[in-house]
Formats: structure tokens, C-alpha cells, sequence
């Protein structure tokens, strides 16, 4: 598996219009939407605020992983934005988050949504890779990031 493989083009965002955690979940569920695997966005919606409640999934590194099942997803999809200010996401080392990556999958989702979250926090855990994501100015030049660094 690769992030390729649940990531669509529609669902990336080089510069988040987004100021608040609130606005990031709704912002990245547009994106998952525009990926036609959301058969309810406001279902999904509220598992992933129920999930953000439970504790925030941002990790440090000035990464976000947004990541719930739902029923209101029909397969695995992600999305992924950055936001050059920063938000405060109640992150676990109290930084800002600039690069978020929602994970969604459908309720009954097993073993590849708990690779997919695994594969993203490796891949997101390196420096140069969230460098390189902070400098994108594209959706085309996040691709390559993504295809380089994961050859």
C-alpha cells in the first residue's frame, strides 16, 4: 500500500483557508467529499469531532492526523492540507500544526486503514518530507513529493 493509493488529487490542499481546528475537519471533509467516497458528509463529520474529543490526533512535528470509520464512507480516502500560519489543534507538544491529513474509511475498515494511519505517520515523521510539504506551492508539487519519497 502507498499513499498514492487513497489520496486523490481532488482531496489535496496547498494552502488552507482554515483558522480554527473546527474549520480544518470541515475543510478536509469538503475535500474528502469532492473524492465521491463520502456517502454522508455530515455523519463523518460528527464521528471525526466525537474522535477529536476523545483526544486530539495532533502528534507533534506541527502534524494533524485526523482519522475516523464512519459509515458515512464508502472506501478508504484521505486528504491532505497545509496551512502556512499554523493552527492551534491542541497538539501534544503545544505547536502549531501546519500539515494535516485526514483518514477516513468505512466502519468496517480493519487492517488497511491501520497500515494506511501507520504509513502516513512514518511518511510525515521526516523532516525533509515536511519541509518539502511546507514549500509546495502545488497540488501537482505535493504529488511528487508524495511519489518521490515514497519510491
Amino acid at each position: 500500500m502507498q499513499i498514492k493509493d487513497f489520496l486523490d488529487k481532488k482531496s489535496i490542499k496547498p494552502e488552507l483557508k482554515s483558522r480554527t481546528k473546527e474549520e480544518v475537519l470541515e475543510e478536509l471533509t469538503e475535500l474528502l467529499d469532492k473524492t465521491g467516497k463520502v456517502s454522508n458528509r455530515e455523519e463523518f463529520l460528527k464521528v471525526i469531532r466525537e474522535r477529536e474529543e476523545l483526544g486530539s490526533t495532533g502528534i507533534g512535528y506541527n502534524i494533524a492526523i485526523p482519522h475516523a470509520r464512519s459509515s458515512g464512507i464508502k472506501s478508504l480516502v484521505g486528504a491532505f492540507g497545509v496551512s502556512k500560519k499554523g493552527i492551534d489543534f491542541d497538539a501534544l507538544d503545544r505547536e502549531p500544526v501546519h500539515l494535516f491529513f485526514m483518514l477516513a474509511a468505512p466502519q468496517n475498515a480493519g487492517g488497511d486503514y491501520l497500515k494506511a494511519l501507520a504509513l502516513i505517520s512514518r511518511f510525515l515523521k521526516r523532516r525533509r518530507v515536511r519541509q518539502a510539504l511546507m514549500e509546495a506551492k502545488t497540488v501537482e508539487d505535493i504529488q511528487q513529493i508524495i511519489e518521490k519519497e515514497e519510491t
